[in-house]
């Protein structure tokens, strides 16, 4: 290190805690500078810092009905209240959304049950 940075920071550690907080208000005014952090990164820090919320509601979507439609039909009659006629349109049409707005543990009860019988289900 150069001779003159040893003697600044020589100086500096020498200096109490109301010299060091003038001598940064000094600095700040002389070079139109902030040592404090500036508020969109704290913002961001803080952002990072928060869990991600889970998500508890999902849209159940039959994407596919798979080879055998009539056991996909009865599945999808005991976890859903579709008549077997609502049931049987909602396979022959798929992609169908089957529910909109289903609580997390009931959307994974009707996809369990829906793959267990051939069809293909996503969860949005």
């Amino acid at each position: 290190m150069a001779k003159n940075f040893e003697q600044l920071i020589d100086q500096v550690s020498a200096m109490t805690a109301l010299e060091l907080s003038e001598l940064v208000k000094a600095l700040e005014t002389k070079f139109g500078v902030s040592a404090a952090m500036p508020v969109a990164a704290a913002a961001a820090s803080g952002a990072q810092a928060a869990p991600a919320e889970e998500k508890s509601e999902f849209k159940v979507t039959l994407k596919e009905a798979g080879t055998d439609k009539i056991k996909v039909i009865k599945a999808l009659r005991t976890v859903t209240t579709l008549a077997l006629t609502e049931a049987k349109a909602a396979v022959d049409n798929a992609p169908t959304v089957i529910g909109e707005t289903v609580p997390k543990d009931d959307a994974k009860k009707m996809k369990e049950t829906l793959e267990a019988a051939g069809a293909k289900v996503e969860l949005a």
